[in-house]
């Protein structure tokens, strides 16, 4: 009898130990794949306020941040506020007379009083002016992301630490940009 006992007490303990540890490797497993995930910094244009750190705190230079442009928003304008500085009468493609500091936004006459306005990445800097010109004056069209490519994808984004909205998060590299207006690029 007493044998029966041990052996009894014997194959319990087995099976709780072969259940723990099945579970332990489950658990494992889980953490594993959590941890292979890869991970992106991105930027919420509707929590964006263009403060302009995105320009002065990325460790890239230019920054890696970039102005992107939702089309089906954009009105098109001949008076944008993203493109014309403030202030300024003439609406002509004069380097004086437009907002961007190195001139990354280049406007295209498509009928009179439509322009179409296109963002050239290589000379963007991501300062945000146009972003807020947008904004004040505009429908938002020209917000900023922070584009993968060119990321170093930093444990800790400096740009991320000196957000004052905390716009900047990290999301799983397979979900894609956000887009103002629901529209992904």
């Amino acid at each position: 009898m007493a044998t029966d006992k041990g052996r009894r007490a014997f194959i319990g303990m087995c099976a709780r130990m072969t259940a723990g540890l099945a579970i332990a490797g489950l658990v494992g497993v889980s953490v594993k794949r959590l941890t292979a995930m890869k991970w992106v910094w991105q930027i919420d244009p509707f929590k964006c306020t263009g403060c302009g750190r995105c320009a002065t705190h990325c460790v890239q230079n230019p920054s890696a941040v970039k102005c992107v442009h939702a089309y089906p928003l954009c009105g098109y304008c001949d008076l944008c506020g993203g493109y014309l500085r403030p202030g300024y009468i003439n609406r002509d493609t004069a380097a004086e007379n437009q907002l961007c500091p190195t001139a990354a936004i280049e406007r295209k006459f498509i009928e009179e009083p439509y322009y179409e306005y296109n963002i050239n990445e290589e000379l963007c800097i991501g300062c945000a002016k146009c972003v807020v010109g947008c904004a004040a004056f505009g429908n938002g069209s020209l917000h900023l992301q922070i584009r993968h490519n060119l990321c170093h994808d930093c444990n800790q984004c400096s740009i991320a630490t000196a957000c004052p909205s905390e716009a900047i998060i990290r999301v799983p590299a397979k979900m894609p940009y956000i887009i103002k207006g629901g529209f992904e690029k």
